[in-house]
């Protein structure tokens, strides 16, 4: 296995910034490349072909169990974590982090334990955080870490969320980073740091935990519930609660059955979820009204009035209940780290 490796994340705007760099990567690179791209699960992914024809590199979906080859590009299928696991991939449908699959985070923290110090990690054009934890796991652990210069990118969120929390080696121009990549992968891995250290050995162990958790279900038997302390905020997707994982001035939470999420992933879902809630609380309204009504008219038509206007009634309350709650749900704002900064 190769002494280094390049792993790359972006979102929004991304397909452009990976272009710029694999267009500067050399045709002889003795790293492989492994790239996460958030595209829906319903999409069919040209990115292979879209890259294999932006530079000399041949980029493929990998399968699950792959070997690992230098000078290859490896990107995530649709729906799929891509992990690194010794020698070869795993193709996963793990959990999702941050709603998301794949994951950046997920393919870093992969990255930074199975390569430890020749690991290098790159941000690029993206929307809200993931692929911060990731890059500051990568970092952690003594890898390189290379960031995308935010008002260069077409989407500045995921940059600087990175630079925010992360120390970045480089910061520049995707039409940059493809050069710089082909000149750090020839340099000497820098030596591990010491294994003996406490807090690294346990920064190792909850990586493992984490990489096993995305390659597969059984998060709880996995030992999910160790990572962190319990937090009073559930899971949007399963409703389990979340324990909250401390990354230097990162918080993070991850549920029982593998769900994870950044502080400002949380948020939005959360948001998102009372959204549908109020949408849902109105359907149940509605349909009590027209339920009422429909009762009040069988009684009318059999010939009791008197009993059929109470239920007409009752139907006029929720009636005027449900226009209320129609009100809320069309102000409701789904509120994220990144509208709130622009409120200032």
């Amino acid at each position: 296995m190769s002494k280094r490796c390049i792993v790359m994340g972006a979102s929004a705007g991304g397909v452009e910034a990976f272009k710029d760099v694999v267009a500067g990567l050399t045709a002889d690179l003795p790293a492989p490349v492994f790239i996460v791209l958030h595209i829906p699960p319903y999409v069919v992914s040209s990115l292979p072909t879209i890259l294999s024809a932006a530079g000399s590199l041949k980029a493929v979906h990998p399968k699950d169990g792959e070997k690992i080859k230098e000078g290859v590009i490896y990107v995530a299928p649709p729906d799929h974590h891509l992990l690194i696991v010794k020698d070869k991939m795993a193709v996963k449908k793990g959990p999702k982090e941050n709603r998301f699959r794949p994951s950046i985070d997920a393919l870093f923290r992969s990255a930074a334990y199975m390569y430890g110090t020749g690991a290098i990690g790159v941000i690029l054009s993206g929307a809200l955080d993931d692929g911060t934890s990731g890059l500051w796991t990568i970092q952690q652990l003594g890898g390189l870490s290379v960031v995308q210069t935010p008002n260069q990118a077409r989407f500045e969120s995921m940059p600087r969320s990175a630079l925010e929390y992360v120390d970045a080696n480089y910061q520049m121009s995707s039409l940059e980073i493809g050069a710089l990549l082909s000149r750090l992968v020839l340099e000497p891995v820098a030596p591990e740091h010491n294994s003996e250290e406490k807090e690294m050995d346990e920064l190792k162990k909850r990586i493992k935990t984490e990489v096993d958790i995305a390659a597969e279900a059984g998060a709880l038997q996995k030992g999910v519930l160790e990572l962190g302390e319990p937090s009073s905020y559930t899971c949007p997707e399963c409703h389990g609660v979340l324990a909250k994982i401390s990354e230097g001035e990162i918080s993070r939470y991850r549920c029982h059955t593998g769900h994870a999420y950044t502080d400002g992933a949380l948020l939005e879902a959360v948001m998102e979820t009372s959204e549908e809630t109020l949408w849902q609380v109105i359907r149940g309204l509605e349909e009590s009204v027209m339920l009422l009504k429909d009762m009040g008219k069988r009684l009318e038509d059999a010939g009791n009035s008197d009993r059929a206007n109470i239920f007409f009634a009752q139907a006029k309350t929720l009636e005027k209940r449900s226009v209320r709650f129609q009100s809320d749900a069309l102000k409701h704002e789904i509120l994220s780290r990144e509208n709130i900064e622009q409120l200032q």
